[in-house]
């Protein structure tokens, strides 16, 4: 999974555009981008989607964004979509595992009485919207085998915090958010989840969203959350191993498989030890290798 693109759940023109726009998973947004006196309507149009395109074997994966816990609207939005069998579901504003494990009990019981396997639909976290959720960051290792995906967010961090602005002149993230994003990746390795950079909300920026996406590979998140679909085809390109990088993953791996004790394997006169072969096999991996 490369690319997330949130669609609001209560725009069916939308809905269509993101099917057609390459992303790996459509997030079905029933929270912020959608208006209060219009949940029960994006429910619904959620559900009737995710009925509609959920048989079909070329859709990407798709996943919904429910309220926050605190909001009193979450169980609304299982009722309404866990019998039309999403992939997963996203949680925003999670202070903690704690958070993931309570989400986990609910789905769970509406997969029971649905009739549905037990842990089919996974979840992704929204982990930083808060002050107070990133010191518990390191809490969502083991908090449910559901957990697949750790994102973080800097718009409503910078709220609660009181921050002018979440970027500087040049368009990168000011120190707290750094922080924030550093801690989020961390704690996403730290859980076996999938550590998921923010979104670029210049969606007209091209340009700097392609610095942002190589950035954050560079520092080890694996995929980009979208907000408009001409975001989706330079987040692909970008957390798409290149022929160049499978080639010397290949390189490693070989190169140990053929020395199995070896700590330390030389490959055209670079020294090469065990922690890149692990890079290596999680490159291969994502590449589908």
């Amino acid at each position: 999974m490369r690319s997330l693109l949130f669609v609001p759940a209560d725009s069916e023109k939308k809905l269509a555009k993101g099917l057609e726009s390459g992303a790996d998973t459509l997030i079905l947004d029933l929270e912020d981008s959608v208006a209060a006196t219009n949940k029960p309507l994006a429910r619904e149009s959620a559900r009737a989607f995710l009925l509609q395109h959920g048989p079909s074997a070329h859709r990407p994966r798709l996943m919904v964004r429910v309220n926050a816990l605190d909001t009193g609207l979450t169980d609304a939005d299982l009722d309404a979509i866990v019998a039309a069998r999403p992939d997963a579901v996203m949680l925003p504003k999670s202070e903690s595992g704690r958070d993931v494990a309570h989400l986990d009990a609910k789905l769970t019981a509406r997969e029971a009485l649905a009739g549905l396997p037990e842990g089919g639909i996974t979840i992704t976290v929204v982990a930083t919207e808060t002050a107070k959720a990133i010191f518990t960051l390191g809490t969502y290792q083991g908090a449910s085998p559901r957990l697949t995906g750790l994102t973080w967010g800097a718009e409503d961090l910078s709220a609660d915090i009181g921050a002018e602005t979440n970027r500087a002149e040049d368009g990168r993230h000011t120190e707290p958010f750094r922080l924030a994003r550093a801690l989020c990746l961390m704690g996403a390795v730290a859980a076996e989840a999938q550590p998921i950079d923010t979104v670029f909300p210049a969606f007209r920026d091209l340009d700097g969203l392609r610095r942002e996406c190589e950035e954050a590979r560079r520092d080890g998140f694996t995929a980009k959350m979208a907000i408009h679909p001409a975001q989706v085809p330079v987040i692909n390109a970008v957390f798409t191993p290149t022929d160049a990088a499978i080639a010397a993953a290949q390189a490693v791996v070989s190169a140990f498989a053929a020395q199995p004790t070896a700590g330390v394997v030389n490959i055209g006169g670079e020294m090469f030890d065990r922690p890149h072969l692990t890079r290596a096999e999680r490159l291969l991996k994502r590449a589908g290798r």
